[in-house]
Formats: structure tokens, sequence, C-alpha cells
């Protein structure tokens, strides 16, 4: 909309263009569409997963299509590993201006089964602690920029619950703890925090479900019946990352086709 001299009456950026932005977990599913839609925004993506050769894969695709990548094995779990690639990526960049913490993994046992301590370990390792790492990471970085982002990908369990997952919906409940502690402490650095609830995904964690068990899941849980593409998760992730969303912090936006607010 434009005001009577031709001019724009908004004045906040909606452009990532020149932005560094790292992803982890970006070898598939929603981290290759995150660094697929932030590269075709203009942004600078470190394509960063466990499978190294899957990060160089998408990396190519990204400059293939004409955008700004750059490849790194990443083990999330491993901390000196963290450091060394967030202060190459710093270097890179130059600079970093968004985190997305993507890195993740479905897993469950019920509590009363043998490999309960273990899926507990790993699912709090991977998909908690390994988020406050790159975060310590990445913070003298992300101060450094004008728009600080992080956006950490938690689950829609981490909101609700279901059997037998428990040590992921913990995992994933304490995503949405961490973005919410840390929006009100990094506030003063101006670097805001938010998190992403999807729903169920179309994603290579969901392709051992059968495609009649999908449809019928998402006929009787989710208000649009469907499942999610993973860029439409990543749009979400690029909304909070925006300079515009600036006074976005501390929310968990639940991306989800309106599952959790359906009652019946």
């Amino acid at each position: 909309m434009d005001d009577a001299s031709g001019g724009r009456l908004s004045h906040l950026s909606r452009s990532v263009a020149g932005h560094v932005v790292l992803v982890t977990g970006a070898g598939s599913g929603i981290g290759r569409a995150t660094a697929h839609l932030f590269a075709d925004e203009g942004a600078r993506v470190a394509v960063t997963d466990v499978d190294g050769d899957a990060a160089a894969v998408v990396a190519a695709e990204v400059e293939g299509a004409g955008g700004a990548a750059r490849a790194w094995g990443l083990d999330v779990t491993d901390r000196p590993e963290v450091r060394r690639v967030v202060d190459e990526v710093a270097a890179w960049g130059p600079g970093l201006d968004v985190l997305v913490n993507n890195a993740g993994a479905a897993m469950g046992a019920p509590i009363g089964h043998d490999a309960f301590v273990d899926t507990w370990d790993r699912a709090l390792d991977l998909m908690a602690t390994a988020q406050t790492t790159a975060i310590r990471a990445a913070l003298p970085h992300l101060r450094a920029s004008s728009a600080g982002r992080i956006v950490n990908v938690s689950s829609t369990e981490g909101v609700g619950g279901s059997a037998g997952m428990a040590a992921y919906t913990a995992a994933k409940h304490a995503v949405v703890g961490l973005t919410r502690a840390l929006a009100v402490e990094l506030g003063d650095d101006g670097i805001t925090v938010n998190a992403v609830c999807p729903g169920p995904v179309d994603t290579a964690l969901t392709s051992s479900i059968p495609d009649d068990a999908k449809v019928k899941f998402a006929r009787r849980r989710v208000p649009l019946r469907r499942y999610a593409q993973p860029e439409e998760i990543a749009h979400g992730i690029l909304h909070l990352a925006l300079p515009a969303s600036g006074y976005i912090t501390g929310h968990a936006l639940l991306v989800d086709g309106g599952m959790t607010i359906k009652n019946n």
C-alpha cells in the first residue's frame, strides 16, 4: 500500500538477502527445504548434517540454482566439532545472522522397555542438549549481527504427548522451554529466539508409514486433512528469521494444519 506521494507505508524489511544462515540437519527433509528457501531468498547458507555427503548434495543443489551455499559434515552432539564448524561458518559468511537448530530424529520406546534408558539419553542429547551447544557456539557471532535470530525446531510433541514417545516428547518440550527462557535472557542483545512445532510432514522420517495410514491419520486428526510438505515448515522458519520479525520472540509456532486445536 502506498501513501499519497507514491511511497510505501511499511518500513520493515522482509528480505534475508546477504544474511548468513546456518541450518543443522540440512541434508534432507525440513532442513533441506529450509536451506533451499533461504538461498532462494538471497541468503548465504551453511548446510550442515551428520551425513556430510548429503550436506554436499544439498549445497550443490543450491549453487546449481544460483544460490550461495557451503556444506559441512556436523555431528551436533560433538561439542568441539560444533564450535569448530560454527566458527568456520562465521569466517566464511562472513558473520552469522541466523541459526536454525533443526537436527533431530524420530525415536520412541515404552518407559518399561529395556531400550528406554538409551532412547532417553539419545533423544535429550540430540534434540535438546545439542541445541544449547550450537547456540552457545553461535552467540558471539549472533550478538555482532544487526538481526540475530535463533529458530529451534520442536514438534507438536513439544506441546502435547503420545504413548511410547516419552523420550522424544520430553526432548521436544525441552526445546520449547529452552526457547522461552533464552528469549528472555537474550532480549537485551536484540536476538530473538523462537521455535517451530511441525505436525505430520512428508519426509524420510515418515516414509516408512504406509500411504493409506497417512491418509487415514490426516483425515481423522488434521483439519486440513493432509500431511505438510517440508517447504511449508521452512516458510514458518523463514518468517521467524526475517528482519521484520524482530518483535516476535519466545513463541512456539505451530505449523500443523490445525492438528493441536482439533477436539474431535
